[in-house]
């Protein structure tokens, strides 16, 4: 997310009089995914043998992405990104990782945005009751992700 966008966001929450929270991803990278026929290597890490007992370079396949690796952040986007616009969320045009939701829940029209940044998640609702779109939308959040709840 862009700094313009964080910006953009804090300043619509206080002129709509929305709430506004951020969300950590706990290690986020190794929450991600590699592409189904990605295949990553790499050399053994120090404190490993480095050599085989055949005297040959020791190489480890990762099946997971890791801190450190060059698609580590993408692949965690790759993950991120398709989970929201499943829940319903559209993706903003001008900054690909604003997203905006607008539900009708008895009767009254709850507005959620989401603005990620590396491993932050910065929410914007105009509701927080039991059964509110950002109540439904948080118990969705804490079952996939571990994520904390860093506050306002």
């Amino acid at each position: 997310m862009r700094l313009t966008s964080l910006r953009a966001l804090a300043a619509i929450a206080n002129s709509a009089g929305m709430h506004m929270r951020r969300w950590n991803f706990v290690a986020a990278y190794l929450q991600g995914e590699l592409e189904q026929d990605e295949v990553v290597y790499f050399h053994a890490p120090p404190g490993y043998a480095t050599t085989g007992a055949d005297g040959r370079p020791r190489i480890c396949r990762i099946e997971k992405p890791i801190f450190g690796m060059a698609q580590a952040g993408r692949r965690w986007q790759r993950s991120l990104f398709p989970w929201l616009l499943d829940f319903g969320f559209t993706q903003c045009a001008s900054d690909p990782c604003v997203f905006t939701m607008t539900k009708v829940i008895n009767k009254v029209e709850q507005r959620l945005t989401l603005g990620c940044y590396v491993d932050d998640l910065f929410t914007l609702y105009s509701h927080d009751a039991t059964g509110s779109l950002y109540d439904e939308f948080v118990q969705a959040l804490t079952l996939r992700w571990n994520v904390e709840d860093e506050g306002p």
